[in-house]
């Protein structure tokens, strides 16, 4: 019996928290996340092999099927040979590998410090450079290959790592490689977790009542300095006042003419703000 007046006076509470709204009963319901309009959209995943996760902003090498193959560019016989001997040996008659290896040495002379160089930091960064602008342009043309992308996350993060050690240890050169390679460092991304809708929905609204907050504060700031107008006015007054009645009464004067100077200045300033 008692359980079932205890039921009946919950009932009882409940159907006194309803608002009469004309001839019916509405319940009082809480502010919901709609009211707030606050809308979230799920963010478009970005993979780790795309120019934006690994830093890479482009370099602009350019090699023409006119060039000559590496090494023999720089051989004397073949500078006085003829047109005809000279063109057998440009990029137009070799295969597509003598164009990636002369591409290659264009990035790597933009940072070795001398013609043997190849072990250095910087030197190692320059070379991995051109193989992942390599397997990047080889994943375009074949998107399902599985070898490449494997190999190009392997090569990326193999290039991070050369990159926090050199930064660790001489940072003006790591600065001067990121500038000649055209690279932004990119440290390791955090461990993946998933996106919900009520995480992010929790810091949406928590940005908005931040915003709200901000608001009211601008707003009460601009309304105490309406007030400073009037209050430097009344200080400008009450020392003139003070310091008249001190010298009435033969006493000496609390306020200097410096301080009353002071007030006006302050007043003035308030009516330009």
């Amino acid at each position: 019996m008692n359980i079932i007046i205890n039921n009946c006076k919950q009932g009882m509470n409940g159907v006194l928290n309803l608002v009469k709204n004309g001839d019916t009963f509405l319940r009082r319901y809480a502010t919901t996340i709609t009211d707030y309009k606050i809308t979230w959209k799920r963010p478009e995943k970005v993979s780790n092999l795309s120019a934006e996760q690994s830093g890479d902003q482009g370099l602009e090498i350019e090699v023409k099927s006119s060039d000559l193959r590496v090494m023999y560019d720089k051989s004397p016989e073949l500078k006085d040979a003829s047109d005809i001997v000279q063109k057998m040996f440009t990029l137009q008659f070799l295969p597509r590998k003598e164009k990636i290896r002369l591409r290659r040495e264009k990035i790597l002379e933009l940072v070795k410090s001398h013609e043997l160089d190849r072990k250095s930091p910087e030197a190692m960064i320059a070379l991995m450079t051109s193989q992942i602008h390599q397997l990047r342009e080889s994943l375009e043309e074949n998107p399902k290959d599985v070898i490449t992308k494997v190999a190009l996350k392997e090569t990326i993060e193999k290039r991070r790592k050369w990159l926090k050690y050199l930064r660790r240890w001489d940072y003006r050169r790591f600065e001067w490689v990121l500038e000649k390679l055209n690279l932004v460092y990119k440290q390791k991304p955090e461990e993946p977790y998933q996106i919900t809708r009520k995480d992010s929905l929790r810091r949406l609204t928590k940005d908005h009542c931040d915003r709200l907050v901000q608001a009211k504060l601008d707003a009460y700031k601009k309304e105490l300095k309406e007030l400073q107008k009037d209050f430097y006015a009344q200080k400008v007054q009450k020392l003139i006042f003070i310091r008249s009645e001190e010298l009435a009464c033969g006493l000496k004067p609390s306020v200097s003419e410096d301080d009353i100077e002071r007030a006006k200045q302050e007043a003035e300033e308030c009516k330009k703000m």
